[in-house]
């Protein structure tokens, strides 16, 4: 915030602080939209562009990782108008229960997960899609993770540096990347066609390479500073904010389903109960995003208005615009959706 605007705002208490109001303060909604971090780029510009559609509606945009998103809802209890999230999947494992607090979702965008590094990041004149595992098991090299407990994003990163061993054809490159790394370390259990990594409850680095936040774009501020050299990130996020970006293969970069062309799938395991009704698992498949309307929502007919313009109005042109791109919206239960949203989707 800048002076001009800090001077502003003191100005406006000042006179309310008197007593004294010249203009009739129009009535607005707080319309308010939690959304995965990755996402917040884009939607500080659909919260600007919405809110200059809909003067009467104040949009309130709040990040966290893409669990977090929801758990806000389903266990926290609070009041949110739109949710969004970078894996829509979360959308029916979190929000269907009992009791439920929603019953549809819309997929609305796409994504890939890459590198994300700065121009002096040590081995920055190195690293490329055939070294990067090897560069990232060196001593001096630090490294960021989101926390997968929270967030879509840190579960993605175990997935693929794990599919990395069938892709590269070496079992050593999680071990070596994360291996001694937490206080407790993270197991991962093979089976003929499938690699299971286990989460422990606490989840605490042990003070050396490793750097853990609670969502992706924490992670950038300990980037561009240069607290840790690499970090897994989405490739809109890294685009925006400038980043040096190197891509991965389409086989582990989980932005498609080529995947399913190497001999294991992969899946991240909570090893603890810690939602109240379910033990989540996440399984690899491609990064769609998600976003719902709680049956708790404050503000349902705003809520709809705002949806309509996100998936089918300006704000698919600012998404595309800000790096993320879209795809044409789809839902698990046409039957569930309010009828204004019904009008966007192929049933």
């Amino acid at each position: 915030m800048n002076r001009s605007h800090i001077a502003a705002i003191a100005v406006i208490v000042l006179v309310l602080g008197s007593g004294i109001w010249y203009a009739t303060r129009p009535e607005t909604t707080t319309l308010t939209v939690i959304c995965a971090g990755s996402l917040l780029a884009s939607m500080d510009h659909i919260e600007e562009a919405y809110e200059a559609d809909h003067p009467d509606v104040d949009v309130l945009i709040e990040g966290h990782g893409s669990i977090q998103v929801l758990r806000q809802v389903a266990e926290l209890g609070r009041d949110a108008d739109v949710l969004a999230v970078a894996d829509y999947s979360l959308i029916p494992l979190l929000m269907y229960g009992d009791p439920p607090h929603s019953d549809w979702y819309i997929q609305f965008a796409t994504n890939r997960l890459g590198i994300a590094y700065r121009p002096d990041s040590a081995y920055a004149d190195e690293i490329n899609q055939d070294t990067w595992y090897e560069i990232f098991s060196r001593d001096d090299v630090a490294l960021g993770l989101s926390d997968p407990r929270f967030d879509a994003s840190g579960y993605r990163t175990l997935m693929i540096v794990q599919l990395a061993e069938d892709y590269y054809d070496d079992p050593t490159i999680f071990e070596d990347i994360y291996g001694g790394q937490f206080t407790t370390p993270i197991d991962v259990e093979e089976t003929p066609d499938e690699y299971v990594i286990k989460i422990p409850e606490i989840l605490e680095t042990s003070g050396g390479r490793i750097s853990l936040r609670g969502s992706s774009v924490q992670l950038l501020s300990l980037l561009e500073t240069g607290g840790i050299d690499y970090a897994f990130e989405y490739e809109n996020v890294s685009e925006y904010f400038g980043l040096e970006f190197l891509p991965l293969p389409s086989q582990i970069d989980l932005g498609n389903d080529d995947f399913t062309q190497l001999e294991h799938s992969a899946r991240v395991r909570l090893a603890f109960q810690r939602f109240a009704s379910i033990t989540p698992e996440f399984k690899a498949h491609p990064t769609i995003y998600g976003l719902t309307i709680p049956f708790e929502a404050p503000h349902e007919d705003e809520a709809r208005d705002f949806v309509e313009f996100l998936i089918a109005g300006e704000g698919r042109a600012i998404f595309k615009e800000t790096y993320l791109p879209t795809m044409d919206p789809e839902t698990d239960a046409y039957e569930n959706l309010p009828a204004q949203l019904k009008n966007l989707i192929e049933e």
